[in-house]
């Protein structure tokens, strides 16, 4: 991969107070982001800063040449009100639909950044709906207490149009929607991302702390050269599609020295799912992974399941997973295709794995790992299918130095009868786990000092 450099903004410079922001955490600032960027982007770009305060605004769109930088104290807490975010058509979990607007948002950009030592809240509360297994009694209790609705015994949602939505859709993509005003009706269900960058070259993120969003957290789409460098990305455990990082159809990546601690994901590679992703066609390709922490979430490092446009050519190194349900999460199903190949993990550290320190799971349904444990799944991994544009292929993966202490299980390997999992090489593994390794549908897997220690 070509040498990935910083974003290059020029030096103007212009307070947000400067054009009539107050930061008492009450005023709405939408407008005074609005013309503070203009401003700046008139100007050639540069960076806006925002100083200390609790700065409540609407959605905020960003321009090319502009660093939106937050100093400490810095907070950006977007508005709990649906009115203020338009739906737009857009790609949600891998498939073209309409959803709000993003909070924060840039669209065919180049030489953008957001940087310092503040905070990006999404005020994801207004928007998730809410498992109760997932909360104590009292955090149940104080949820359920305003508005909202209980759809099916311990299951939540924040309104009657959320609980429209859902049931008309499929896989959080709405079905039979044939008017505004149907699309309308059902707003609330139509949570966004956080961050969404479709289409931007020349990406920095740096020291920010983003939290709390509506739906997945950061999401660089069609991106290229972009650094993620020292972030915190948080969301609840609870979050229900709280990813921290979905990385999609991306070239030239790195992310570095950051902190992920998700209520699902934590760093996660795509590329579109199915005959929408395979229609785009754009691999997630030369990323490089490297001194990064994940603390909760489904999955440390994760490939897919959205990986129709492909996945190749992925460094992960020199990171630790601390109380993930997985270590290293592969996963994919029948009818998304797409070739995942050439990832090289070296050098991960975990403890306290809930469920496999390291999976690949060609059968993925939708649910974590521990769903699938707790629900008794067991597909069927002797019956095959005919080989065609919808079949994944995993391929060519190596794996070496890592150590796991404390796993439900230490690895499981499930691929399809019709396309096994090729050439996956495990060298210097050493985990402590309940259960052994189980391994099905593979050719041509390499293990040198691999060391399982099943726990008393």
């Amino acid at each position: 991969m070509p040498q990935v450099t910083a974003p290059s903004i020029p030096s103007n410079q212009v307070m947000l107070t400067a054009y009539g922001a107050v930061g008492d955490g009450e005023t709405l600032c939408t407008e005074a982001f609005a013309k503070a960027i203009d401003a700046l982007s008139k100007k050639g770009g540069g960076r806006l800063v925002v100083p200390r305060g609790i700065w409540h605004t609407g959605p905020i769109v960003l321009k090319s040449n502009i660093d939106l930088h937050l100093d400490m104290g810095a907070v950006i807490l977007f508005a709990a009100d649906e009115t203020l975010y338009p739906l737009i058509n857009t790609s949600f979990e891998g498939l073209d639909t309409r959803r709000c607007q993003s909070p924060l948002s840039g669209t065919n950009l180049h030489d953008i950044a957001i940087t310092g030592q503040g905070v990006i809240d999404g005020n994801g509360r207004y928007w998730r709906p809410l498992k109760k297994s997932k909360v104590t009694e009292a955090q149940w209790k104080e949820f359920t207490s305003g508005k909202g609705v209980e759809t099916k015994k311990g299951y939540w949602v924040p309104s009657e149009g959320y609980a429209k939505g859902e049931a008309s859709a499929n896989m959080n993509v709405p079905q039979g929607m044939d008017s505004p005003e149907a699309w309308e009706s059902i707003k609330r269900f139509l949570r966004p991302v956080m961050v969404s960058l479709v289409g931007c070259k020349n990406v920095l993120l740096q020291d920010v702390i983003f939290q709390n969003s509506p739906a997945w957290n950061l999401h660089p789409l069609m991106c290229e050269n972009v650094i993620i460098d020292h972030v915190l990305a948080r969301n609840p455990a609870y979050a229900q599609n709280g990813d921290a990082l979905d990385l999609e159809s991306c070239k030239n990546v790195l992310i570095v020295d950051s902190k992920f601690d998700a209520g699902d994901d934590g760093i996660c590679i795509k590329s579109g799912k199915d005959a929408d992703g395979r229609k785009r066609g754009i691999p997630c390709e030369n990323v490089v992974v490297d001194g990064c922490t994940v603390f909760a979430g489904h999955g440390g490092f994760v490939v897919g399941s959205e990986m129709s446009g492909g996945v190749k050519n992925i460094m992960v190194r020199n990171c630790q997973f601390l109380g993930t349900d997985v270590g290293l999460r592969f996963k994919s199903t029948r009818g998304r295709g797409g070739i995942v190949e050439n990832i090289y993990v070296d050098g991960i550290s975990m403890t306290d794995i809930k469920t496999d320190a390291i999976t690949f799971n060609m059968y993925y349904g939708g649910k974590s790992v521990a769903e699938m444990l707790a629900d008794g799944d067991n597909p069927d991994n002797n019956s095959k299918m005919p080989v065609d544009e919808t079949t994944p292929i995993f391929r060519n993966i190596d794996i070496r130095n890592v150590v796991c202490n404390g796993a439900g299980r230490a690895m499981e390997f499930n691929g399809l009868p019709e396309m096994p999992m090729d050439g996956i090489s495990l060298t210097n593994i050493n985990i402590i786990a309940k259960k052994d390794a189980e391994f099905h549908n593979y050719k041509n897997l390499k293990k040198e000092n691999v060391n399982i220690k099943l726990e008393k």
